[in-house]
């Protein structure tokens, strides 16, 4: 029996109903689950495989606009595949792109999906990871501004992100020694204290230490390693994936070298929830160009969790 999975049509207005569509009408992965979109079929135009939540239609919006309507759909097409998920109707959900701005102007108070889930499902820790077979980035900072990140890199979070993102990786590499490399905080890694505060002595190594213990010979590890030169090709062919310190860190080299393929993945959460690692489209919205491989890949990982879990 194939595992039924939920996805999000994202918000109104951007790619997310091309995509969807798309992913539908190619048959891509009707091997493998029974996709069921989240959305509208006001939107959509079509009504099979779509579990109609009726909160927008295509008069209420101007496709490529940013707008409050838009946000406020997105955000209960999320919490509805939340519900499905927790119930046990769907094995897990995948979400298309959601607009930051129109959550905001919805009165969401998240700035996006990660946020959302951790809140709604009340997960105790949570880790933003990116993943393709060219490249995997685990986040240990995402969503917050640059001045506010020292603050937030604590040796428990930087524990936590290595061992969510090494227990993650054994399941989708199926392996039982996993290959991580840790970036970083300052220039060169600190030039052992002369950029920075320290932090890689005082925090990252820490922690990587209590890493070590925790799962023996099942974790090969190195670092802390200067940001600039982590990403080079001999290194990523013998890392299983990257611990990085902000959002930029981990996404710059993970969308240079998979931006049509790659999969975000929430870890922690009590559901299993994948979703593509791209924006809303605005500026392409309407002209067919929308590239739907990164929702396949999505879905594939989605159900690969799914069947392990």
């Amino acid at each position: 029996m194939l595992p039924k999975i939920a996805i999000t049509m994202g918000d109104p207005a951007g790619i997310g109903p091309e995509i969807c569509t798309k992913l539908l009408e190619s048959g891509a992965v009707r091997d493998l689950c029974e996709p069921y979109l989240i959305g509208d079929v006001e939107v959509l135009g079509f009504s099979d495989q779509v579990l109609d939540q009726k909160q927008i239609t295509r008069a209420d919006f101007v496709p490529g606009k940013v707008s409050a309507k838009c946000g406020a759909a997105a955000y209960a097409y999320i919490l509805e595949a939340i519900r499905l998920c927790q119930t046990g109707a769907m094995a897990a959900m995948v979400t298309a792109p959601i607009h930051k701005e129109a959550l905001h102007l919805a009165g969401v108070p998240f700035p996006g999906h990660t946020e959302i889930l951790v809140s709604t499902t009340h997960a105790q820790e949570h880790v933003m990871m990116l993943t393709s077979e060219e490249i995997t980035s685990a986040l240990v900072t995402a969503h917050v501004g640059y001045a506010d990140v020292p603050g937030k890199i604590t040796e428990e979070r930087v524990f936590q992100t290595i061992r969510l993102t090494a227990n993650a990786m054994r399941r989708i590499r199926e392996k039982n020694t996993v290959r991580l490399t840790v970036c970083g905080l300052n220039p060169h890694a600190g030039e052992h204290g002369l950029f920075g505060r320290g932090e890689e002595e005082t925090i990252l190594i820490p922690a990587m230490e209590r890493a070590r213990k925790h799962f023996g010979d099942r974790l090969q590890m190195t670092g802390p390693l200067p940001p600039d030169t982590a990403f080079l090709p001999a290194k990523r062919r013998e890392t299983d994936a990257y611990i990085c310190m902000t959002h930029d860190q981990g996404l710059i080299p993970m969308k240079m070298l998979a931006f049509d393929s790659g999969v975000n993945v929430t870890l922690g959460l009590p559901i299993i929830r994948t979703s593509v690692d791209h924006g809303t489209a605005m500026d392409i919205v309407g002209t067919g160009k929308a590239d739907f491989r990164s929702l396949i890949s999505a879905v594939r990982l989605a159900v690969k969790l799914a069947r392990k879990e």
